[in-house]
C-alpha cells in the first residue's frame, strides 16, 4: 500500500475508535464515516472537543431538533474539524431555517445545511436554498416515486454546481437511463446519477467508467455494493487514474480493514467496508495523487468530491441505522 494511503488508513481506524470510545452508545454505522472527516483533514480525534461541541449543540438547539438525532455525532464531528465551531453552527442553524421554508423537515436537512456553509458566503445563502429546491422539484418531475427526504441532500450538492439547474437534471437523467439496465436498485441509481452530474466530463464516458469499474472489481471477486452505497463508487469512477490502479488500491484498504475489529466476520458487511474504503482512497487520491496521476482542475472539484463521497456515505449509513433501529422495534 502507498505510504500515504497506508497512513490515511491507520488514521481512520485510530479516529473511529476513539469517537466510539467517546460516544459508545451510537450507532457502528457512523462512527467510520465521522472519523473520515477527521482522517481527511489530517486530523486526530480530540474527544473533549467533540463533547464541547455537543454542549454547544444543547445550548443552540432544543431537544427535538433534528441537530440532535440520529445525525447528531456526524454534525459534531462537522463541526469539531472547523476552526470556528460557534459560527459554524450559527450558520448552519441559518441555512436550516431558511431550508425549513422549502423542504419538510428531516435528518437529512442539518447535513445539507453543514454543507452549504462549507461552500457558500451567508449573502448567498437564500440564493442557494431556493436553487436546491428548484433543483429538488426538477428531480421529483423525472421521478415522483423515488425522490424522498435523502433526496434533499443531493439537491443541495448539485446547487453549488456551475451548471444551469436545467443541465444538470438533464444530464442526472440521461445518466440514470444509462446505469438503470446494469445496476436494477432504482434509487441508488438515481443517486449515482446526481453524482455523475456532478462532473465536467461527458456524461457516456463517467457512466461507462462507473460500469467497467463495477465489472473490473467483480471479476476479481469483490462485488461492490448496489444500494446506497453505490454512489461512493461513482466518486471513484471519476478519479483521473487507470480504473486497474483504483481497483488495486481499492482491494489494499479492503484488505486492511478486513483485519480491523469491526470489519471482520461479524461486524459490518463487505460492501459497508467497501463503501468505507472507497472513501479513503478518493480522499489519498485527492490530496496525494499516486505517481502519474494528474488532478485536472476541469475535473470534478477536489473539495467537493471529498463532500460528495462522504455525503454519499453518511445517507447510505443512515439508512442503515433506520433500518436497525426499525429491526430492533418490530
Amino acid at each position: 500500500m502507498r505510504p500515504t494511503l497506508s497512513a490515511l488508513c491507520n488514521l481512520f481506524i485510530e479516529n473511529r475508535d476513539q469517537i466510539k470510545s467517546a460516544f459508545p452508545w451510537d450507532s457502528s454505522y457512523i462512527y467510520p464515516v465521522c472519523a473520515s472527516l477527521f482522517a481527511d483533514r489530517s486530523m486526530s480525534v480530540d474527544p473533549q472537543r467533540l463533547k464541547a461541541c455537543e454542549e454547544l449543540l444543547k445550548e443552540k438547539t432544543n431537544i427535538f431538533s433534528n441537530y440532535r438525532g440520529i445525525v447528531k455525532l456526524a454534525l459534531l464531528s462537522m463541526l469539531a474539524v472547523d476552526n470556528s465551531p460557534e459560527l459554524k453552527l450559527e450558520h448552519s442553524l441559518q441555512v436550516y431555517d431558511i431550508l425549513k421554508k422549502h423542504f419538510f423537515t428531516s435528518e437529512y436537512l442539518p447535513i445539507a445545511s453543514m454543507i452549504i456553509t462549507e461552500r457558500v458566503a451567508p449573502a448567498q445563502y437564500h440564493t442557494v436554498a431556493a436553487r436546491t429546491k428548484h433543483i429538488y422539484q426538477l428531480m421529483r418531475q423525472e421521478h415522483p416515486f423515488l425522490t424522498s427526504n435523502s433526496d434533499c441532500l443531493f439537491a443541495a450538492l448539485l446547487a453549488l454546481s456551475t451548471h444551469t439547474d436545467e443541465d444538470i437534471v438533464h444530464e442526472s437523467e440521461y445518466c440514470y437511463d444509462r446505469l438503470k439496465s446494469t445496476f436494477f436498485s432504482a434509487d441508488a441509481v438515481q443517486s449515482l446519477s446526481h453524482v455523475l452530474a456532478l462532473n465536467e466530463g461527458p456524461g457516456d464516458e463517467e457512466c461507462q467508467r462507473t460500469i467497467d469499474l463495477y465489472r473490473l472489481l467483480k471479476s476479481r471477486h469483490c462485488v461492490y455494493g448496489t444500494g446506497h452505497e453505490l454512489a461512493t463508487l461513482g466518486v471513484l469512477a471519476l478519479l483521473p487514474a487507470p480504473l486497474e490502479t483504483i481497483a488495486d488500491d481499492l482491494l489494499e484498504v479492503d484488505a486492511f480493514l478486513s483485519k480491523q475489529k469491526g470489519y471482520g466476520f461479524f461486524g459490518m458487511t463487505r460492501t459497508q467496508r467497501l463503501m468505507h474504503a472507497a472513501m479513503l482512497v478518493s480522499s489519498d487520491y485527492i490530496h496525494h495523487p499516486p505517481q502519474n496521476v494528474v488532478m485536472p482542475t476541469v475535473a470534478l472539484n477536489s473539495t467537493l468530491a471529498i463532500i460528495i463521497s462522504q455525503s454519499a456515505a453518511m445517507c447510505a449509513s443512515l439508512v442503515a441505522v433506520a433500518a436497525a433501529n426499525n429491526n430492533s422495534a418490530t
